[in-house]
């Protein structure tokens, strides 16, 4: 049951402050320095040549004193606590990379009771906004989510740096984000991430995001191909930043992302980025609960302009066994699982159906506008 202890209060949850544009980090210590003067800067290695001895250097020059730790690859308990016990000391986290990088700095943040500040590189998720982390375990298989007392206190989001990532990865958040609206309309009775209803402010959000990645997604990636900064490239980064963050966390989340957390159980999908599987997810889920074509043609259109995987094949598992997708049907039927968010019925045969559903429905679409699979 979606709601079995009848709240009836909305609640609508956001980082304090949200900042965006070319080239950002340059002011970067305008916008940290009320956190205090000695973070601790959590990035991996390539991050840190990309941007990180930029903000290093900035930083440094208003007096900021930095603790620079490498982030080893994935947000794990493990990981965390590794961060926690090199953290003494700090007065404030700053999460730069993508997701798992950012979900650690948080996680690390709440740990040491301290501000966070997150600079994402990409914008491939919906993880900087938002007051939780995804864990996984040390291989790679989803956990748990952990939930924090506070959303981060700044978002930083540099376009310039974002522009210079590959265009995968903003496709991969354009995946993420289409997801926001649609997970979110079958949530209007449950209680969304912050522990209350669904408000009207992020159900609009959750319009607006969608309307955006359908009207500049494509543009965007195209623009992102070239490293170019435009209107629609900016439109798109803060569609799957800002957006989908607060649209997922205040809306909240269904069977696309439970599915995504299913496809975990299979090893060789473990090098697609989130985004990807959540994309495939939002098909199985418009599936399950019987959309018309119509509708789902739109999305499987959407997907394609951007390179997102609508088959098995296009995910990389064009042989995948009837046993595996059962197993991502029941890890995606877990207690506690996003997919109870929904009033629709739900059991592992139908998740089972709606994912083999998903992708004959995208082989179908395929074979209809003559785009290989």
């Amino acid at each position: 049951m979606p709601n079995p202890k009848q709240i009836t209060e909305r609640y609508f949850q956001s980082p304090s402050k949200y900042i965006q544009g070319p080239s950002a980090i340059k002011n970067a210590a305008l916008y940290l320095e009320k956190l205090g003067k000695k973070p601790l800067l959590a990035c991996d290695s390539n991050v840190f040549n990309i941007a990180g001895k930029s903000l290093l250097t900035t930083l440094e020059s208003h007096g900021f004193q930095i603790t620079h730790v490498e982030f080893a690859g994935e947000s794990s308990a493990q990981e965390i606590d590794r961060m926690v016990g090199l953290g003494e000391g700090c007065d404030f986290v700053i999460g730069m990379g993508g997701g798992k990088t950012m979900d650690t700095a948080k996680a690390v943040a709440s740990k040491l009771n301290l501000s966070v500040a997150i600079l994402p590189t990409t914008a491939s998720t919906d993880a900087p906004c938002s007051a939780l982390s995804v864990i996984y375990t040390p291989n790679g298989e989803f956990e748990r989510y952990a939930f924090f007392h506070a959303n981060p206190d700044v978002v930083l989001v540099d376009t310039t740096v974002i522009a210079r990532a590959p265009a995968r990865f903003l496709a991969a958040g354009m995946g993420d984000a289409i997801a926001t609206n649609v997970e979110a309309k079958l949530c209007k009775n449950s209680i969304n991430f912050g522990g209350g209803l669904q408000t009207e402010v992020a159900s609009a959000i959750g319009n607006k995001c969608e309307e955006v990645l359908l009207k500049y997604g494509k543009l965007a990636y195209e623009a992102n191909k070239v490293q170019a900064v435009t209107p629609a490239f900016e439109a798109v980064v803060e569609a799957n930043t800002l957006m989908s963050g607060l649209g997922f966390e205040s809306g909240g989340l269904a069977a696309a992302h439970a599915i995504h957390n299913g496809f975990t159980a299979i090893p060789s999908l473990h090098h697609l980025l989130h985004g990807e599987k959540v994309a495939f997810g939002t098909v199985a889920q418009l599936i399950l609960i019987g959309a018309p074509s119509a509708e789902l043609d739109v999305y499987l259109s959407f997907m394609l302009s951007v390179d997102l995987p609508i088959t098995f094949a296009q995910l990389g598992i064009p042989d995948v066994s009837d046993d595996e997708i059962r197993r991502v049907a029941k890890l995606s039927c877990a207690p506690g699982e996003t997919i109870w968010n929904m009033q629709d019925p739900v059991t592992e045969e139908l998740v089972f159906g709606a994912i083999k559903g998903a992708d004959a429905a995208g082989r179908a679409y395929i074979a209809r506008v003559g785009k290989s699979a």
